[in-house]
């Protein structure tokens, strides 16, 4: 028998699309055989996940999960993409996701976690090329991020939700101190649904994106010259309008949307000091919406997708 390398597996994994382990099986099948493999990944329907791979994934659902630590807790978020929504209500793509998002509380980022083994012993890159076979859309982890505090909560919330723990929007919200933790998750979970609703760019003024503030700046001086503005006014003008700018971006400087005349940050201060809890801090967040950032391609209607797909006019 052909001794099957990495090297020779590695090949095969980039010509298919095909999971290693899969592209593995059948390199042994086929004694080392490369386009003997190709065939037999295509035999069983394996190797069709690489037509696929072009296919835009905007679609699809975010998971969450959340697990006890000591006197902490650690919770993490994916994104995992499909082409359509249909597919967002299939209970192997469900399933998948939930499992993904678990998989998250142990391995910190997309490359880990495509690395990780699942229970049924498939490590989650070879899962999702099956799933894309079996389903027959293109798939994609897209996005993990992970949380954890040594003491405290982490809460999380998912919008619009298709079933318990993944939807459309999810959010993990750090909350960092002593106290109840019934009452802190529960405080953490309106700050996340404020997070869902409001899309804030930074948890501090000090974290904000300078790229985001200069973007912004760049925008506001041009519209200061568009509106006539004279030249020595528009720096004093634009410096407090990106002053607003960071209030309204910055968690912790956002009026809750629950109630407005307190900021996030008092919000936070207020209750520590309900619950007796001195040293209580949001230690950060994390929203994930899904096919954020994903450039789109609209079909104009039903009709005209079903003529581009039979070449008709």
């Amino acid at each position: 028998m052909a001794e099957i390398t990495a090297a020779l597996v590695k090949e095969l994994r980039e010509r298919s699309g095909v999971g290693m382990m899969d592209c593995k099986k059948a390199l042994v099948e086929t004694n080392g055989d490369i386009e003997a493999a190709i065939d037999w990944l295509r035999a069983k329907g394996l190797s069709k996940a690489a037509k696929k791979a072009d296919r835009v994934a905007a679609e699809g659902l975010v998971a969450v999960a959340v697990r006890a630590e000591g006197k902490g807790e650690v919770a993490a978020a994916i994104e995992f993409n499909a082409e359509t929504d249909f597919v967002a209500r299939n209970e192997l793509f469900q399933t998948a996701a939930k499992s993904f998002a678990q998989l998250g509380l142990h391995h910190d980022g997309v490359d880990a976690i495509h690395g990780a083994t699942l229970e049924n012993g498939k490590t989650v890159q070879d899962e999702v090329t099956q799933l894309i076979a079996t389903i027959g859309e293109n798939m994609q982890l897209r996005r993990a991020a992970r949380l954890a505090v040594d003491e405290g909560v982490v809460s999380t919330y998912v919008h619009n939700a298709v079933s318990p723990g993944v939807g459309r929007i999810g959010v993990l919200v750090a909350l960092e101190g002593e106290g109840d933790q019934d009452a802190l998750r529960e405080l953490g979970r309106k700050i996340a649904m404020h997070v869902a609703a409001t899309a804030p760019l930074s948890l501090n003024t000090d974290d904000l994106d300078p790229a985001a503030i200069e973007k912004e700046r760049a925008v506001l001086i041009e519209k200061a010259k568009e509106e006539g503005r004279p030249d020595n006014m528009i720096e004093k003008i634009v410096e407090g309008q990106i002053n607003k700018f960071q209030k309204d971006v910055v968690l912790s400087k956002q009026p809750f949307v629950m109630d407005p005349d307190v900021t996030i940050e008092q919000l936070v201060a207020n209750s520590g000091k309900e619950l007796g809890s001195s040293n209580l801090r949001l230690a950060g967040f994390v929203r994930l919406a899904l096919g954020e950032g994903v450039e789109k391609v609209e079909t104009p209607d039903f009709a005209a997708e079903v003529a581009s797909m039979t070449g008709g006019n």
